[in-house]
C-alpha cells in the first residue's frame, strides 16, 4: 500500500510541475515583453512573441496536424515518435558499450591501484573533449571502416559519441561502489583466505549495486545528450537531432511545429529514464540504501 502511495505522490508531483512549467510559459507570453529583456547586447529574458513562444494549445494541436501539406504525409507527432525511437535504440547501444567499458575500466582501477592513479585522470579530462568537433572525426574515422562487404554505417557512429559520454560516469560510480564495502569486511574475506575474485563477487559487486544505478541515471541522461547532438552534427537524417535542426529552419513559417521534436526528445529522455528504472527492479534485492 505504501509503495501505491508512493507512486501516486510522484505522479501528482511530475504532473503538477508540467502543469507548472505551462503556467509560467502562458503566464511570461502574456505579460513578458514582446522584445525581450536585455543588459547591453546580452539577452536576459526571450522574447514574447508568437514566433519565438507559440502557445501551448497550438504546439499540441500542430503534434495532430501532418508532417507537410503533401496528401500522403503522417501526423507530425508519429514523425517525431518514429525518430525517437530510432535516436533511442541508438542511444541504447551507446549506454550498453559504455557500460561495457566503465565497468571493465572500473574493475582494473580496483584490482590495481597504479591503474587508478594512472587511468582515472585521463578518464576525467577525456570528458573536456567538445562534443560538437568530436563528433565530424568519428564519421570520418568510420567512413574508412570496410570489411569485405561490410560498410560502417553512420548509425554507429552517434552510438559511438553516446557511449563516449556514457561511459565515464559507469566508471567513476563503479569505482566508488566497488571500493565501498568496508575494512572489516574485506578482512572477513581475508582471514577465510579468499582470492580478489570471490571477494569480488560476493562483497564487492552487491555492494556497487547502489552507486551503479545512479551511474547508470547520469549514464543514460549522457547517451541521450550524445545522440542527439552527435545526429545534428554528422547529418544523420533518421533521429531526433536532426528533426530539431530542420524543424528549426522551419521556424519563422511555422513556429509551434520547431518545438515537436524538442517533445520528442523530452519522451526519449523519458524512455531511456525508463530503462535504467527496469534495471532497478531487476537489481532490486541490492537495492539496500542508494548512493545519492
Amino acid at each position: 500500500m505504501d509503495r501505491v502511495l508512493t507512486g501516486v505522490t510522484r505522479t501528482a508531483a511530475g504532473l503538477l510541475g508540467l502543469a507548472l512549467v505551462v503556467a509560467l510559459w502562458e503566464g511570461y507570453k502574456q505579460l513578458g515583453p514582446e522584445s525581450g529583456w536585455s543588459i547591453g547586447e546580452a539577452r536576459i529574458l526571450p522574447r514574447a512573441t508568437d514566433l519565438a513562444m507559440p502557445h501551448v494549445w497550438e504546439m499540441v494541436s500542430r503534434l495532430l496536424e501532418p508532417e507537410t501539406s503533401a496528401s500522403t504525409s503522417s501526423p507530425l507527432w508519429l514523425v517525431v515518435l518514429q525518430a525517437a525511437l530510432v535516436s533511442l535504440g541508438i542511444a541504447c547501444v551507446g549506454l550498453l558499450v559504455g557500460t561495457v567499458v566503465g565497468l571493465a575500466l572500473a574493475l582494473v582501477m580496483d584490482r590495481f591501484r597504479l591503474a587508478e592513479h594512472g587511468l582515472l585522470p585521463w578518464i576525467v579530462l577525456s570528458q573536456t573533449v567538445p562534443l560538437i568537433a568530436f563528433a565530424p572525426m568519428v564519421k570520418s574515422w568510420g567512413s574508412n571502416i570496410a570489411v569485405g562487404g561490410w560498410e560502417w554505417p553512420a548509425w554507429m557512429s552517434v552510438a559511438v559519441i553516446a557511449s563516449y559520454l556514457a561511459f565515464f560516469p559507469i566508471a567513476v560510480g563503479a569505482l566508488r561502489g566497488l571500493q565501498s564495502p568496508t575494512v572489516q569486511q574485506i578482512e572477513l574475506f581475508t582471514t577465510y583466505d579468499a582470492g580478489y575474485w570471490p571477494t569480488l563477487r560476493k562483497v564487492k559487486l552487491p555492494a556497487a549495486v547502489p552507486y551503479l544505478l545512479s551511474a547508470l541515471r547520469l549514464a543514460a541522461a549522457a547517451a541521450v545528450v550524445g545522440t542527439v547532438v552527435a545526429e545534428g552534427s554528422i547529418a544523420y537524417m533518421d533521429g531526433i537531432g536532426r528533426k530539431l535542426i530542420g524543424y528549426g529552419g522551419q521556424a519563422s513559417g511555422d513556429p509551434a511545429k520547431a518545438w515537436a521534436p524538442i517533445f520528442g526528445a523530452a519522451v526519449l529522455g523519458l524512455l531511456a529514464a525508463g530503462v535504467v528504472w527496469l534495471i532497478g527492479v531487476a537489481l532490486r534485492r541490492y537495492r539496500r540504501g542508494e548512493a545519492a
